[in-house]
Parts: structure tokens; C-alpha cells; sequence
């Protein structure tokens, strides 16, 4: 098997006298999440070199290593694999975080992609001297490496880094043990604990749900208004249903039927704090990223009131928490269903294909090509099937230069 790039001594160029490098013979892909791997499988089918670099120890870091263990794919399985590899027929329709795993370790190991681990990448910058990204990364902590290449392809995607919240008196008044989503792992070690879940998007009802499974007693904060959506009917797919309606069907009627849907099932989950936006649930999840809830079982709960639905937050103090409704709660642990975001401004540097958000100014379909050779896989907003499609225009487009490129330099 041809090697992935061809390592060679760049020291003879006066612009990288400052340290040794890598010239890459393809595009650099950074990230080794799904969407990472997604490019790369596209590149290798087409016998385009790459590099992937990634800043964790394995692929799929997000899954491995900063998710719950109960978690599984809220969406069906089809929805969910990437390019050119379907799920083993064995799998569930809703497969386990650690089948999701064992799936893409094949991915990876099908389409022979080898990222360089404990590569964190600190800056990306075209040099337009001679048209070419440098990308600078630094090696399991310690030493710097650089590489060289035509094409970068931008794979950290939409949940690169946890977003914590600027809370008053949180961090240095409360004194209770207070975590983000990223390290929790079950509620076993929160039971009979009284405990405030800051967020209400899926992560926030399945740790509520989790903690009340374990005999915790859970407050679940809802600021703003969410969309509560059964996850199935008579054991079909919400989201399939969606998807189906969609090809008949404009936007907005699909959501007025969902809605409609919804009610049917759950009821009026108003009552329950669960104000419905304005919005339908696809129109906002395409305009704004805000995904809906998938109910798995926590609406139940709150029904119950196991799950104690709150207004937003003013304050915290040794032990409690004060709420915007003037409530006060005695609390001994605080968990952050608070997201994550892209961290690509934290490294790209000179580009203005994505915005200060880190995500590329233009929306799904037109935000996987920028400008001198830079891309982007796993920021539409639309999940795995979203990452997917990019992947395959990514590798198809850079498949056609590279080939295009092979042939000159060849008749050179």
C-alpha cells in the first residue's frame, strides 16, 4: 500500500529554516472525528494521499472520551453512517456510544486511515508566497512539528471545545462539585443528591433522566423555550417521518405536522415549563442549529415530577441557588448540559471563509469550499448525515484537482 504523504526535509527553503517540516502530497486533514475520517475515506478510494492530524490519543474523542455511558445515536442507524461503510445488520436501530465506536474503529481500519495522535494543532495559515497551508502542531505536549500542503481540510466541526457559562457565585460561592456534560459518566456516584442540570437540549434530559434512573432528585433548567418531540410513533422514526414528509412537502407544513404530532403523543408539554418556540422544530434546527428534543423517557419523569423543571438562574451561594422566579434550591451538585462550539479561531488563521462563531459564513449546501484550497466537513448543523454529504463533495472536489495537478506534473 502506497504510503499516506511523502516525508521530506523542508529545511531548504528559507521560509522554514525555523523548524522541520512535512510536506504533505495531498490536503491536511485536521480532526479525526466522524467527519474527519469521512474525507479521508473519500480521499483513499480515489488514491489521493493525505495526513490526518488529531489533537487527542484516538479517533472519535468526543465519543470516547467525553460522552455518557448510557448514551446512544438518537437517530436511527441509516441516518447515521458514513460514506461507502453501512452498520452491521446486527446492530439496533439506535446503537450503544460503544457500538458507534466499534463502527468507526472499522471505518478507520476498512480504508486504512492512520491519524497522527497527540498532534494539537496551534495555527493554519496560507502562505500565498507560494500558495501552500502551514499547519503547526504541537506533539504529545512538548515538540513542535510543521506540515506543508496544497489543501486543508477543516474537520474539528461544531463541538470541538465545552462551552461553560459565566454563572454569578458559581465557581467561587456554591462549594458543591459542579462538572460539565464532557466528564459525566452516570449517576451512580450522584445518588440521593440534590442536583441541578443547567441546559434542556437532549444531553440535559437524558443526565436527568440518568439521575433519576441512579435515585438522585434532579432540577433540570429551562431559560428557553424548547421543542419536545416523541422519538418515535407506533415504532417508527420521528426524524425518518420528517425526512419522508420532506421529499412531498414544503418545510413549514412538515412542521405544522410534527407539531401536531407532538401533541398528540406527548400533550401540552406547556404545562409542564416546556414552552414551544415560535419556530417549528426543522426551521430552527436549519437557521440556528438548535436541535429538538428526542424524548427517550424524561418527559415522564417531569410529568412524575422526579424531574423538577426550573426557571433560569440569578445566583448561587454556598449550597443553593437562586432562580430568576425567585425560588431558592438547596443543592449539592451542578452538572452543565451547557453544549459545546467550533474552536476553529482558536488555530485558522488570515481566513475569512468561517466567522468569529468559527463556523463557515455560508450555510448548508454552500459551506464546505472557501478560498485557496481550504474546506470544511461537520459544520452544517445536520448531524452525521450532514458531515456525510460534505465529505463526499470535499473528496470528490479535491480528488479532481489532485488528479488534475498529478497529470501536469507529470508531463513536466
Amino acid at each position: 500500500m502506497a504510503p499516506n504523504l511523502m516525508d521530506q526535509n523542508c529545511n531548504n527553503y528559507d521560509d522554514f529554516l525555523s523548524r522541520p517540516c512535512t510536506w504533505v502530497n495531498g490536503p491536511i486533514i485536521v480532526g479525526a472525528g466522524p467527519s474527519g475520517l469521512a474525507v479521508a475515506s473519500g480521499l483513499r478510494r480515489r488514491g489521493v494521499p493525505f495526513v490526518v492530524l488529531e489533537r487527542a490519543d484516538c479517533i472519535a474523542s468526543l465519543w470516547q472520551r467525553r460522552s455518557y455511558d448510557r448514551l446512544k445515536l438518537h437517530l436511527p442507524k441509516q441516518f447515521c453512517q458514513l460514506p461507502g461503510f453501512p452498520f452491521p445488520d446486527h446492530f439496533p436501530e439506535y446503537p450503544s456510544k460503544d457500538q458507534f465506536v466499534d463502527y468507526l474503529e472499522s471505518y478507520a481500519a476498512r480504508f486504512a486511515i492512520s491519524p497522527r495522535f497527540d498532534h494539537s494543532v496551534r495555527s493554519a495559515k496560507y502562505d500565498d508566497t507560494i500558495g501552500v497551508w502551514r499547519v503547526t502542531a504541537v506533539v504529545a505536549g512538548v515538540e513542535v512539528a510543521e506540515y506543508i500542503g496544497r489543501w486543508l481540510v477543516v474537520a474539528t466541526g461544531e463541538n470541538a471545545e465545552k462551552v461553560v457559562p459565566d454563572l454569578q457565585g458559581l465557581y467561587d460561592e456554591f462549594a458543591g462539585d459542579v462538572i460539565h456534560v464532557c466528564d459525566y459518566k452516570s449517576g451512580e456516584r450522584y445518588r440521593g443528591k440534590r442536583v441541578l442540570v443547567v441546559g434542556c437540549g437532549n444531553s440535559g434530559m437524558e443526565i436527568s433522566l440518568d439521575l433519576c434512573d441512579h435515585n438522585a432528585s434532579p432540577s433540570m433548567v429551562v431559560r428557553d423555550s424548547v421543542h419536545v418531540l416523541p422519538r418515535e410513533v407506533m415504532g417508527k422514526s420521528t426524524f425518518a417521518l420528517a425526512v419522508l414528509l420532506l421529499k412531498w412537502l414544503p418545510l413549514w407544513v412538515v412542521d405544522k405536522l410534527l407539531l401536531l404530532l407532538a401533541w398528540a403523543v406527548l400533550g401540552n408539554v406547556a404545562k409542564f415549563g416546556l414552552k414551544r418556540p415560535s419556530s417549528g422544530p426543522i426551521e430552527l434546527k436549519n437557521r440556528q442549529g438548535r436541535t429538538p428534543v428526542l424524548d427517550t423517557g424524561a418527559l415522564a419523569k417531569i410529568k412524575s415530577g422526579e424531574i423538577k423543571v426550573v426557571s433560569g438562574i440569578k445566583s448561587f451561594s454556598p449550597g443553593k441557588v437562586e432562580l430568576v422566579d425567585g425560588q431558592i434550591l438547596d443543592l449539592d451538585s451542578v452538572i452543565l448540559a451547557t453544549g459545546y462550539r467550533s474552536n476553529v479561531p482558536q488555530w485558522l488563521q488570515g481566513c475569512d471563509f468561517f466567522s468569529k462563531d468559527g463556523m463557515p459564513r455560508s450555510s448548508f449546501p454552500n459551506g464546505w469550499k472557501g478560498n485557496c484550497g481550504v474546506y470544511a466537513v461537520g459544520f452544517t448543523r445536520r448531524g452525521l448525515a450532514g458531515a456525510s454529504s460534505d465529505a463526499v463533495r470535499i473528496a470528490n472536489d479535491i480528488g479532481m484537482q489532485w488528479q488534475e495537478e498529478t497529470k501536469l506534473a507529470k508531463r513536466i
